[in-house]
């Protein structure tokens, strides 16, 4: 079985869902799982885990991500963005680049954003696109959203391209819905391309054909991320063999039982802040055993003068293996 992470590109058409399912065909394996949803028009970064990397799917979702969007003034429609019924369309000539720049800018900062029905949000057990498809609206609580920063690439009224850096759960359509409802005209989500998840850039990602080829030019592990790549922030340290069976079974750890691992991540961007022999309380490490196998992610209890597991990567087939 494949652990780790391929960072792919989704084209426009495809859904998260077809993405994994067409993976599952290429690489030959069922456990796959992606780290949070691009609508089919959407284009981008879609980082995909495989085997035990799944359990990083949760941990990936709520990574801060990247975005450039073209948002079209002038059009109000049902699912905020181009490829919906448009409910208004409104004059855009009494717009200014002024206008247009003073209230995108406004939108840095938190703000609370109600998600859009034609979303997989679901209320009461049922995912709000299939309530809208059925005709039915209804209400949506505003959630607290946080947009670090919008860089204004161009203005070409009616069309701003813009590049928006967010928390999870921030729908750009919505955003492009509302700076549109601010300045009277309505607007529209045109285009949208995810350009960042987490360490996941654009230029680095690949499209499900290249993945095909690499795959069949035995060349697929040379674009797998492994999963302890995606904590090379952190410290690495080794339990001794003694008490390796704590780890294994998810047991706390104390800190002499642990030692520093020599590192052989590439990327290596450790803080120095982690290395000292007294660690911090709230500190998290890689925790690794004798053999190298990367057991999972701990963080140091000043209280109790332990390591506790926060996240399991090793399985028992694996120390079976």
């Amino acid at each position: 079985m494949i652990n780790g992470v391929i960072n792919i590109y989704k084209e426009k058409g495809f859904t998260s869902h077809d993405v994994v399912a067409k993976l599952r065909g290429i690489v030959g394996q069922k456990k796959i799982g992606h780290t949070g949803t691009l609508d089919p028009d959407a284009e981008g970064v879609l980082p995909v885990c495989l085997g035990r990397a799944t359990k990083l799917c949760d941990m990936l979702t709520d990574k801060d991500k990247t975005y450039e969007a073209v948002l079209l003034f002038g059009k109000t429609t049902d699912t905020q963005d181009i490829s919906g019924t448009v409910l208004e369309e409104k004059d855009t000539s009494l717009l200014t680049v002024e206008k247009i720049e003073e209230c995108i800018r406004a939108y840095i900062g938190e703000y609370e954003q109600v998600p859009p029905m034609y979303s997989a949000l679901k209320v009461n057990g049922k995912k709000l696109y299939e309530l809208a498809r059925e005709g039915k609206e209804v209400e949506r609580k505003a959630r607290k959203v946080q947009i670090y920063d919008i860089q204004i690439k161009k203005i070409e009224i009616p069309r701003v391209t813009m590049e928006v850096t967010c928390s999870k759960g921030t729908y750009i359509r919505t955003l492009c819905h509302d700076i549109g409802r601010d300045l009277g005209t309505g607007a529209c989500m045109e285009e949208l391309l995810r350009t960042r998840v987490s360490r996941f850039d654009f230029k680095d990602s690949l499209r499900l054909s290249e993945i095909e080829a690499l795959k069949k030019a035995g060349k697929l592990m040379e674009i797998v991320m492994p999963v302890d790549q995606m904590f090379s922030d952190l410290r690495a340290l080794s339990v001794d063999s003694a008490h390796a069976p704590l780890a294994y079974n998810g047991n706390p750890l104390k800190a002499r039982f642990l030692h520093e691992k020599t590192e052989t991540l590439p990327n290596m961007e450790a803080q120095e802040s982690d290395h000292q022999d007294v660690p911090k309380d709230g500190i998290r490490v890689r925790i690794y055993d004798e053999d190298g196998r990367f057991i999972g992610i701990y963080c140091y209890h000043e209280k109790r003068k332990e390591y506790k597991l926060e996240k399991m990567f090793l399985d028992q087939e694996e120390l079976r293996g």
